[in-house]
């Protein structure tokens, strides 16, 4: 979907030099509504999976948590 919609974006971009601004932004907000979707489904993959395990020690589990917070601020 998300390629699907940067080619999209790109056929605009290049086809047309006098193109709508307006269009160009709704694309972009829809790449970037799919980006966020997907980050949302693997970051709630790997919560569930790693950091929420069954067995995980607090070290460990202190280690998962730090590595998706630096993620996510970078």
């Amino acid at each position: 979907r998300i390629k699907g919609q940067a080619e999209a974006l790109e056929r605009v971009l290049v086809a047309d030099r006098d193109v709508d601004c307006g269009k160009v932004l709704q694309q972009i907000a829809a790449i970037r509504g799919a980006v966020n979707g997907l980050m949302t489904e693997v970051l709630e993959g790997h919560l569930r999976e790693h950091v929420g395990a069954d067995g995980i020690t607090p070290e460990k589990r202190h280690e998962e948590i730090e590595e998706v917070v630096s993620i996510l601020r970078t």
